[in-house]
């Protein structure tokens, strides 16, 4: 394999993550709590994660901004739009894997 320079390795994970985005904007079918309970992570997590980095390098990005760059639109209107009640089943599978107890 061709050793990568810094910027080219930046450059190639900015773009997977823009890549991981678009397509988690595109599955609105997978619920965010299905997500946690088979990946321990969901959206929410992602723009949690974006917000950090930005923080860490000195940069104001609020909650709502970073989730709105996850989800392609406002929480809220994503929530209305496509968030389901989320199943007892899904919601002891929660509790039971939680990695933020």
């Amino acid at each position: 394999m061709t050793e990568l320079s810094e910027q080219q390795k930046t450059e190639l994970e900015a773009a997977a993550f823009r890549r991981l985005v678009q397509h988690l904007r595109e599955r609105t079918d997978v619920q965010n709590i299905d997500m946690m309970n088979l990946a321990g992570f969901c959206r929410n997590c992602l723009s949690n994660w974006y917000r950090e980095a930005a923080e860490e390098a000195g940069l104001p990005v609020s909650k709502d901004a970073s989730r709105e760059m996850v989800y392609g639109m406002p929480y809220e209107e994503w929530k209305s739009r496509y968030q389901n009640e989320a199943s007892d089943t899904q919601k002891a599978a929660f509790a039971a894997n939680n990695p933020h107890k």
